[in-house]
């Protein structure tokens, strides 16, 4: 029905109403607060919690449903769950700036080499590029995580070492376009070395387009950190990691079900935006 559907509005040639396009804009915009409002969280957590997201009390606040005085309960701690995903908001952001700035510098050199380069040099570089393609992100940061011990460095580590293959793929197609340019061919003329060329030359014209890809994987890297830090090979207690709050969480989920809910909402909120 939806194929048919797609066809039928395809085939007649209907335009996007203005309403539709103000409600995509309405939505784009929302979705644009949230993600702005993430990183306000982030910055003022200190102001922004009502309790401490490590300390509890086990006699009077233990796994507590959503009040007025605890906006979305307690966990088995004792611990204030909505203070425990504002200081969160800090570990999500930390993990998705930290894999960027060392991800894509790694594709993007990979990939403006072998572009660059060409014959066996290009095709060893692609080939690497493969393996790590072939194999689904997940499964691959778990290995990268077990092999090098839980705790939120290796993890980002790990995210990173998966991260890269992509953006290689990307620059390599820019860099294949690029190196055909009459401006490349008089830098050549003119005597600057390959690597001069690259880096000078080949790799700015490639940032754009790597940019964009590393907003499209946000989300990824988001769900990757939590379901790492939800097998314990990511953040370490006491933190207040999303995927850690969760994997706690499970165990009262029948009964107490805010446990889990909420640091799970926010992670669906934040990759959605």
């Amino acid at each position: 029905i939806v194929v048919v559907a797609c066809l039928v509005f395809v085939l007649s040639g209907a335009a996007p109403s203005r309403e539709m396009l103000r409600e995509r804009n309405r939505l784009r915009n929302g979705f644009v607060l949230a993600v702005v409002a993430l990183v306000v969280i982030a910055i003022f957590a200190d102001a922004l919690a009502p309790y401490s997201p490590y300390v509890g009390d086990l006699r009077t606040t233990r796994l507590l449903p959503p009040s007025a005085a605890h906006w979305f309960g307690t966990d088995d701690q004792g611990r204030d769950i909505m203070s425990r995903i504002v200081f969160g908001t800090r570990i999500t952001l930390l993990v998705v700036v930290l894999v960027a700035v060392l991800a894509a510098p790694i594709g993007l050199l990979v990939g403006t080499v072998a572009g660059y380069s060409g014959g066996l040099l290009d095709a060893a570089l692609m080939r690497v590029t493969d393996i790590f393609l072939a194999f689904p992100r997940l499964v691959l940061a778990l290995a990268f995580a077990a092999a090098l011990g839980p705790g939120i460095e290796n993890a980002v580590i790990a995210i990173s070492l998966t991260a890269w293959p992509p953006y290689a793929r990307i620059a390599r197609a820019e860099t294949l376009t690029i190196r055909r340019a009459d401006y490349i061919a008089a830098v050549q003329l003119i005597g600057a070395s390959p690597w001069r060329i690259v880096l000078r030359h080949i790799m700015p014209l490639c940032v754009p387009s790597v940019i964009v890809r590393v907003t499209l994987d946000m989300a990824g890297i988001i769900l990757t950190a939590a379901g790492l830090g939800f097998l314990g090979l990511g953040a370490q207690p006491p933190m207040p990691e999303w995927g850690a709050m969760i994997a706690n969480g499970r165990l009262y989920v029948l009964d107490q079900w805010w446990v889990a809910a909420a640091p799970g909402a926010a992670i669906f909120v934040v990759s959605l935006a």
